[in-house]
């Protein structure tokens, strides 16, 4: 089997464990009982400090200290996440769970179409037939959003996932292990949550469930899905996003009673059935690629 072929299988690995891994974030994020600010700062700060601790045995532990923020890609790749942080938790507060995670799933669009523009790689027809019926679900979503009093929520939501397909994009365009450069853009939501608790107080009732969700959830699927882009395409990574938008509303439906509205549930299926045809498409045509590059280089 060839390097290449090893490479894709480990970013799938990792990237689908990282995507699993997210889907318990916003049902702790809502466990926690504490307001958009205090939250936000608990999390950040709990990411940080663990992956600094993850970051240190690593270094002793191999006997290298290893790059925490490679280069200039490394620190706006860090800002970039540190946006779509504040944005995410800001959405988290002002719209239903369903919602967020259905418009997140809009990541693979965004994924697509930045990768054109600035890697040159062209999206296929079948890539603009799907965000066709992307856009009409995220449409019937924000439409159902402004009779419910939703809308900002789900504009913040928007834009928190084309920050972070931004991220993606350059994290693929250099090429280099961005895993720990996502955490560390963990800092600028803490700052900006630490000057905003400053100002209003803090106020987390059920604080445990926070600090799990930051030391652990967070910071292991930071960790897996930054790193995916060094092995897999734009939109391969984004569709690992697709185990947050299927699963969490199953979590907060059984955690919290809170059952999406039949328009959210239309738009999210709309949404969901072209990203999963599209994907698997996407991969199909990515591990094609890899087995003629292969064959190129290993010729019988």
């Amino acid at each position: 089997m060839s390097q290449l072929h090893l490479d894709h299988r480990r970013g799938l690995l990792i990237t689908g464990l990282g995507g699993l891994i997210l889907s318990a974030d916003i049902p702790l994020l809502r466990l926690g009982e504490g307001e958009t600010w205090s939250t936000l700062l608990l999390r950040s700060g709990t990411t940080f400090v663990t992956a600094f601790l993850v970051w240190a045995v690593w270094s002793i532990a191999t006997g290298r200290v290893r790059t925490i923020v490679p280069g200039r890609a490394g620190f706006l790749v860090a800002g970039l996440y540190g946006l779509a942080s504040i944005c995410f938790m800001i959405a988290v507060y002002n719209t239903e769970t369903a919602n967020l995670v259905f418009i997140l799933a809009f990541n693979t669009v965004f994924s697509a179409l930045l990768s054109w523009v600035f890697l040159k790689e062209r999206p296929k027809n079948v890539t603009f037939v799907a965000m066709f019926f992307m856009l009409i679900g995220v449409g019937i979503i924000v439409r159902e959003g402004l009779s419910s009093g939703h809308v900002f929520g789900d504009l913040v939501a928007l834009l928190s996932t084309f920050i972070l397909s931004t991220a993606i994009t350059v994290s693929r365009s250099s090429g280099k292990d961005m895993g720990f450069a996502a955490i560390v853009g963990t800092v600028l939501p803490m700052l900006v949550a630490a000057y905003m608790v400053a100002q209003n107080g803090y106020t987390v009732a059920a604080p445990g469930w926070i600090i799990f969700n930051g030391s652990v959830v967070t910071t292991l699927a930071f960790l897996c899905l930054a790193a995916g882009p060094r092995f897999l395409s734009g939109p391969e990574v984004a569709m690992f996003y697709l185990l947050e938008t299927v699963l969490t509303p199953i979590w907060v439906w059984l955690v919290f009673s809170e059952r999406p509205t039949y328009p959210t549930l239309v738009g999210g299926v709309i949404i969901i059935t072209s990203l999963v045809g599209h994907s698997l498409w996407q991969m199909y045509h990515s591990r094609r690629r890899i087995r003629m590059r292969a064959l190129v280089r290993h010729p019988i």
